[in-house]
């Protein structure tokens, strides 16, 4: 199984295109593997035979390193595989069970020496890991075990000298599953079904839970005025259509007017990475998109550099292809802040999106709703359309004030969007 994708530690195997014994050469799609972030196409890197097939169609969890199939260069040496398991040798190693491999002494000089014979390291580890009735573990994993009521004592940390890292605790609570809490919700005569979760919604699940614990939001919301947006948008869509384009969304208006206010405040187009702040001289937005698979979000890259029209086009092919569930690496990575729109789509009025690390910012788009407002002469009144926008930001990062600064200018561009133009 080959990473796939930065983030990738294991995937699936979502069906396999070659079929064993057909003959494969550089290029070819093998099979497709569902990783963290979408299903991609594995080609095949020489030329040769597929000559065993060791994890099927629907196979899951597979770590990287992990044998998938075997090929061969000639065609003759096909049966020789027709009975192939892979070895337990053959399996990636972690790094704590190397050491644990590695670890018996040789048997000669125990038996010389037994009083200085060399220890295994688990136990000592373990020892050292509750010393003094005091257990080592990270803050990370001492919240998610506060949080789900795991007493430190029943796990087995697997860090430096027996520490308790926050995927001991996440084992320990799959393990807890798996073992106890399914039975007893079976027992309390409960109608339910179990629904596998997608490779995607697993990562999706744990990155959004870490930014949530270990990233200080807060929020700024800021309510624009639309009807300027919406008659340019009207405008602009009949000579779209005319030159064979497609019509432009309210969201196109949108992340175009994020991608302009960000140039005016830079500090929000930027990452914590602990010793320093990286500000990104590239404006690349994230645009979230939902899909029966999961929630995706692809990248519209250099955003402020770009027409309407073509931000407008690109979207809808990620889009497309998210909901095909066939994007590629490069259709995702590379974002440095994210719009996500649940106003139009779904008419939500406001809500506070969960920052999507390493950025630092969010953008939460609701609908666009008629209010009365005061007039230009005492007692008259008039309609306006309005937009509530909601800022997640990363208190690390983007001080309030910073924060403030991009709204005011993304609210200049929405309710002037003609200064998108110039």
């Amino acid at each position: 199984m080959p990473s796939l994708s930065p983030t990738m530690t294991e995937g699936n195997i979502a069906k396999w295109v070659k079929k064993e014994g057909d003959q494969v050469s550089p290029g070819e799609v093998l099979c497709e593997v569902e990783t963290d972030k979408a299903t991609v196409e594995m080609e095949c890197m020489e030329e040769g035979y597929l000559a065993k097939i060791v994890q099927g169609d629907g196979a899951k969890e597979i770590k990287v390193g992990e044998i998938i199939c075997v090929t061969v260069e000639e065609e003759g040496d096909i049966e020789k595989f027709k009975d192939y398991k892979p070895s337990s040798s053959d399996a990636p190693v972690a790094p704590s069970e190397s050491k644990a491999k590695a670890e018996p002494a040789e048997p000669k000089a125990e038996e010389k020496v037994p009083a200085k014979a060399p220890e295994p390291k688990a136990p000592k580890t373990e020892e050292a890991s509750r010393s003094g009735d005091r257990i080592f573990s990270s803050p990370l994993a001492r919240k998610l075990a506060e949080d789900n009521n795991v007493p430190l004592s029943s796990v087995k940390g697997t860090g430096p000298d027996g520490r308790i890292l926050k995927a001991d605790i996440e084992d320990y609570l799959a393990s807890a599953t798996k073992g106890g809490k399914g039975e007893t919700f079976a027992a309390s005569g409960l109608d339910y079904t179990d629904i596998p979760n997608a490779q995607i919604r697993k990562v999706t699940a744990n990155r959004l839970l870490a930014s949530k614990q270990t990233i200080p939001h807060y929020y700024l919301t800021v309510d624009t005025r639309v009807d300027n947006l919406i008659k340019l948008r009207g405008e602009l869509n009949p000579q779209q259509e005319a030159s064979g384009g497609k019509k432009i969304s309210i969201n196109d208006l949108v992340i175009k007017a994020a991608a302009l206010a960000l140039q005016k405040a830079p500090q929000c187009n930027s990452s914590w990475m602990n010793d320093f702040i990286r500000q990104y001289n590239n404006v690349n937005i994230n645009v979230a998109v939902q899909t029966e698979h999961g929630l995706f979000v692809p990248v519209v890259r250099d955003a402020d550099k770009k027409g309407l029209g073509t931000i407008g086009e690109e979207v809808k092919q990620l889009a497309q292809r998210a909901r095909d569930n066939s994007l590629k690496p490069q259709d995702y990575e590379g974002g440095t802040f994210t719009v996500s729109n649940l106003g139009g789509p779904f008419g939500i009025k406001q809500f506070c999106a969960i920052i999507n690390p390493p950025q630092s910012a969010i953008l939460a788009i609701g609908s666009a709703e008629k209010r009365v407002i005061p007039g230009s002469a005492d007692g008259q009144y008039e309609f306006g359309s309005y937009m509530s926008v909601t800022m997640s930001c990363d208190h690390r990062v983007i001080d309030g004030a910073i924060g403030a600064e991009f709204l005011k200018a993304f609210k200049g561009y929405i309710e002037n969007p003609t200064t998108m133009l110039l």
